[in-house]
């Protein structure tokens, strides 16, 4: 049977507001609009888009689940507004709205203490018809507290200027506040008050004395600090954790099913210290056969309320950089009591399958378990066995690695997307300098476990999602199909590429980006194309209103399995219990910001990760002023290419101020052309460039085109 095109948020969207619009005295259900409107979504998709209409102002919260249209929708766009600000080289911002298509200009004068990434309210107003401006009314959430900085003193007083350009402040320092810093060390610093009358000067306190300026590892702290991330826990939380112990009691067993003696590894990274999943197996009688994932059991540890929950709550993930690791919980948890470390005995969260003689899931389930790992094998030393060059539970491995391999192409056939692409990774030095760069492999043994997590956290989210018809309030992961205007662009460029895309609908967009991928394989050219195709899609999120997971093709997906570093599995794991004991109703309003929360300081750890790698792509760099290199153009915007080298996936940008004529940008920013001459640059062409600078303070690489 052929199944129906699920309708994109966009769409329902787009549905309601006109419906709303033809409608505007009467009152709706979600399950009124579906039903009139015949929208091919489930409920849980229908509120998720009633929920961005609230918030834009579009339309009312009605009472008793029903909504209408908003009466004063213009007045109330010209006079409140919540948005993000975005700081400019001179001090003054835009705030970029939620529920306004075009940026708002703030003057430096009406910032109100507004610091880059935060979260404001602004009041906007339209003098003259010119383009919007405003001014911010108060800060609703920091971005960040803490500062990277460098320490000047004076005679009577201190300061600290921020290492961030986008932060354009001085903040004063007592001296009693300066914790021993001298004229010109980097500190960390933390803005305390602010104080004076509309030009409110920020005060602070040295948290931290890093040094003098200069090393590796200051910059490395400052991408974290700078993303709001904190280098160090509190000592109230250190001591949390430190009182913590594994005790095994008889009244702790009798709560949890005893898998000590059942076939247990994991497969980790060969740097890896935190091993929060491990992969059971157990033979069953007439060919069946049970696997278990298990999850390192972290609330048992880790409960609400205290120091260390709301620590984990507020970083919300690890954050992995080149050369270090900034956990969400403390060494004595992360690396310790949580980690599944082998031949001892640890607490777990478990996702338990079993499986028929050919291959098809009868059974699952969760709860609380013990485990005891036989074995920690790194991924090298597991696909090694795959691959016959070791015989240790070869048996076991091969036996997972078939199931992962039907879990993989039943994905793939219900139309998710490979998502792979070259990951860069550096060989480091003691202190950190890179001595080379790679390319990380995925191999089968990757692969196996990562199939098992997926099916994991899949089957979690289907469980709670059908729970009481849906009525419990959970954390999804979530992913929307992508922007139609953005595919229509990259399958105009990808026609010029000589690949003709059909992307009617998201099942056929789907079809052409795994066609990409596989060509990818044997063109360098459509790797590139591979990496834009992925800009082209939605950004994954957490959200208590479930519309699929557009990527992996799932109905219902969730994170289960990484509860060490992703507090959204924490949320998980208490969730699921509460309601394997007996149902018990989250507030879905507060479960929803949380879920906002966890997203926003997932972005801001991605962002912190790529910086790493970017800062440290230069550094690598750094010594090859001079010389010539092969690359493709990897993208373009109004001032230049970017390009990035083929040997080290370092990227540059050659400006066009520095070739012999001007240059447009055609088909979606993929092509520009020459006004002068004609000649054209196409993303994914081959190049050869000369590196000209490198500066390791603003993480760039410049290059020219080098004689043909």
């Amino acid at each position: 049977m052929k199944k129906k095109k699920k309708t994109s948020n966009r769409q329902i969207q787009a549905i309601l507001r006109k419906h709303f619009a033809k409608n505007p005295k009467k009152k709706f259900s979600a399950k009124e609009l579906i039903r009139s409107l015949k929208i091919k979504a489930n409920k849980d998709a229908v509120n998720f888009a009633l929920s961005q209409l609230l918030e834009k102002g579009e339309i009312l919260d009605a009472g008793h689940f029903k909504y209408s249209k908003t009466k004063n929708v213009v007045k109330a766009r010209t006079a409140y507004h919540k948005g993000r600000i975005a700081i400019i080289r001179s001090g003054a911002g835009f705030a970029i709205m939620e529920d306004m298509e075009e940026d708002v200009f703030i003057p430096m004068k009406h910032l109100n203490t507004a610091l880059n990434g935060d979260i404001v309210e602004i009041e906007v107003r339209k003098p003259n018809g010119r383009r919007p401006d405003g001014k911010v009314i108060k800060v609703v959430k920091r971005k960040a507290e803490r500062f990277l900085g460098t320490v000047h003193l004076f005679r009577k007083y201190a300061i600290v200027i921020p290492d961030n350009k986008y932060v354009p402040i001085d903040i004063n320092i007592p001296f009693n506040e300066l914790k021993g810093a001298e004229d010109g060390e980097k500190v960390v610093v933390e803005i305390t008050d602010w104080k004076g009358g509309k030009g409110k000067v920020p005060q602070g306190r040295v948290t931290t004395v890093l040094g003098t300026e200069g090393s590796s590892d200051i910059a490395m702290k400052g991408i974290l600090i700078n993303q709001g991330f904190d280098i160090e826990f509190s000592d109230e939380v250190l001591q949390e954790a430190e009182a913590m112990e594994l005790i095994i009691s008889k009244e702790e067993l009798k709560k949890r099913r005893d898998f000590r003696n059942i076939w247990t590894i994991t497969i980790d990274p060969e740097t890896a210290k935190d091993f929060d999943d491990a992969i059971s197996l157990e033979y069953l009688k007439d060919g069946a056969y049970e696997i278990g994932v298990h999850i390192a059991d972290v609330t048992h540890y880790v409960k609400p309320g205290t120091a260390l929950d709301k620590e984990a709550y507020r970083r919300s993930t690890s954050v992995y950089l080149v050369d270090r690791v900034a956990p969400m919980l403390p060494e004595k948890l992360s690396n310790g009591l949580c980690s599944l470390v082998p031949n001892e005995d640890r607490f777990t969260y478990s996702a338990v399958f079993k499986f028929d003689k050919s291959g098809k899931i009868t059974d699952r389930w969760f709860g609380k378990t013990i485990i005891h790992s036989d074995r920690r094998f790194t991924y090298e030393e597991a696909q090694d066995v795959l691959e016959g060059n070791s015989k240790e539970f070869a048996k076991e491995l091969k036996k997972l690695n078939a199931v992962a391999k039907k879990l993989r192409k039943d994905k793939f056939k219900n139309g998710a997307i490979n998502f792979d692409s070259d990951e860069v990774k550096f060989k480091l030095d003691e202190d950190g300098t890179p001595l080379g760069v790679f390319l990380k492999v995925r191999k089968d043994a990757h692969l196996l476990v990562e199939d098992f997590m997926l099916l994991a956290n899949k089957e979690v989210a289907k469980f709670m999602a059908l729970k009481e018809k849906g009525s419990v309030p959970f954390v999804y992961r979530i992913h929307d199909q992508p922007d139609p205007d953005r595919v229509s662009d990259f399958a105009d460029f990808a026609k010029i590429m000589g690949l003709k895309m059909k992307v009617d609908s998201p099942e056929q967009i789907a079809k052409s980006y795994n066609t990409i991928v596989k060509k990818s394989e044997t063109d360098e050219s459509f790797k590139v194309l591979q990496r834009l195709a992925i800009r082209t899609m939605a950004k994954a999120e957490y959200n208590v209103d479930n519309i699929g997971h557009y990527g992996l093709a799932f109905e219902y997906y969730t994170h289960f399995t990484s509860p060490i570093r992703r507090y959204s599995d924490v949320l998980v794991h208490r969730i699921l219990e509460q309601n394997l004991k007996g149902t018990k109703k989250w507030n879905k309003d507060n479960l929803q910001e949380s879920s906002k929360h966890i997203s926003s300081q997932e972005r801001k750890a991605m962002d912190a990760e790529r910086e790493s790698i970017k800062y440290k792509q230069v550094e690598y760099m750094q010594d090859s002023v001079g010389k010539t290199f092969d690359g493709r153009i990897s993208g373009m915007i109004a001032k230049g290419l970017f390009i990035e080298l083929t040997e080290s996936r370092a990227e540059g940008m050659i400006s066009f101020d520095k070739m012999n004529e001007a240059f447009d940008l055609e088909t979606g920013n993929y092509i520009a052309k020459g006004r002068r001459t004609g000649k054209i640059y196409r993303i994914g062409d081959p190049i050869k460039v000369v590196i000209t600078n490198t500066d390791l303070m603003e993480r760039k690489i410049d290059m020219v085109e080098a004689d043909n």
